[in-house]
């Protein structure tokens, strides 16, 4: 139980470390906006990591990103993998775990890929430590942390597709604070054999480099997984330290490719369900969103562990996920499905009850 510190609201559904109910987030926000930047600040810090997108006046410029950041010299971007050394740009690229991971995998598109289930062969999996989010609830904040992860050239990690290699999939952290090493990792491994490419990202990135991602998915059979968050860009700032806007805007973009290829989801979106944050309210409007683009989008709704600073909110609930897939569906989309079931509580807090009056 936590108490909101702007309305003074008990809840179990209020994170001690955020110490702000939803409500508050997204109605009161310029009041509260300095607490919500001090605690993503503190997290940060004890990384190592900038507390906020530096904006130094001669700072080297990164627009591969949401945060454009202008790096001070001697420091390094809101990403922690992006430097200013002596004036110039710096990449500390292709900083990462990787693995094979059998076939069917447990993928947020499993239930739509055509290739999910290729019995027989593997799923190159790279896994990115370096983001271009500031997650409270994060599930691998533990990326963060500088004592794992190994240092690998594009070239020596596209050598590690085989053919026994169905799909290459990059996530992480997430792959926008890197993805010029998994374009250059995706056209390497295309010339030694047909593999299908993809990704799953907070959808952070540059159009310039979503786009490349976008014909690489296209030409290989693979797909772009959006993380969207919540859909209140105030929301999304509390518990993410960053604007979704330029995820929603390259959504959008990334859906009018739809088109050119019907036979398996070009897209496909899934929501994290964090108990008292993520309410129907915003799966709402995800949903109204994406059915506004295709109504065929594939969706899925992800049950919540505690984790990292959120550690001390419930899991999500079995009522409240069929709850948010009944949203969905009643909103428009076609495909909605609960990706991890196994996740979910069995009942309905009284919290959660009230809050969906």
């Amino acid at each position: 139980m936590a108490r909101c510190i702007f309305c003074g609201k008990d809840s179990n559904l209020i994170s001690k470390s955020l110490a702000l109910c939803v409500n508050c987030i997204r109605n009161n926000f310029d009041e509260i906006k300095e607490h919500i930047f001090n605690l993503h600040s503190s997290s940060r810090k004890s990384f190592n990591l900038p507390p906020y997108p530096p904006r130094a006046e001669n700072g080297v410029k990164c627009g591969v990103c949401v945060n454009r950041c202008n790096i001070p010299d001697g420091e390094g971007g809101f990403c922690g993998i992006r430097k200013n050394i002596d004036g110039e740009y710096k990449i500390e690229d292709g900083w990462l775990d990787w693995y094979y991971d059998p076939l069917p995998t447990n993928c947020v598109a499993d239930w739509v890929c055509t290739g999910s289930k290729d019995y027989g062969k593997n799923n190159l999996a790279v896994f990115y430590r370096s983001c271009t989010f500031d997650c409270l609830f994060c599930q691998n904040w533990h990326f963060k942390e500088k004592t794992g992860g190994i240092a690998m050239e594009p070239e020596e990690l596209a050598a590690k597709v085989d053919v026994q290699t169905g799909c290459i999939c990059y996530f992480g952290g997430d792959p926008t604070s890197q993805i010029e090493h998994s374009i250059r990792t995706s056209e390497l491994a295309l010339e030694r054999r047909n593999v299908r490419i993809c990704w799953e990202t907070n959808g952070s990135m540059n159009r310039t480099f979503l786009k490349k991602m976008i014909e690489l998915s296209l030409k290989s059979g693979g797909c772009i997984k959006f993380d969207l968050k919540v859909w209140n860009e105030k929301l999304n700032i509390g518990l993410c330290g960053v604007s979704n806007k330029q995820t929603l805007e390259n959504f959008e973009y990334a859906a009018s490719f739809i088109p050119k290829r019907r036979e398996s989801p070009l897209i496909v979106a899934s929501t994290l369900l964090v108990p008292g944050y993520t309410d129907l309210n915003e799966v709402k409007n995800i949903a109204k969103f994406i059915a506004s683009l295709n109504r065929d989008i594939p969706y899925s709704l992800l049950g919540f562990y505690p984790h990292f600073h959120m550690n001390d909110l419930p899991g999500t609930s079995r009522d409240h996920a069929y709850r948010a897939e009944k949203v969905a569906q009643d909103k428009g989309l076609n495909r909605v499905r609960i990706g991890n079931p196994h996740l979910l509580s069995s009942a309905y807090t009284v919290e959660e009850k009230e809050a969906q009056k």
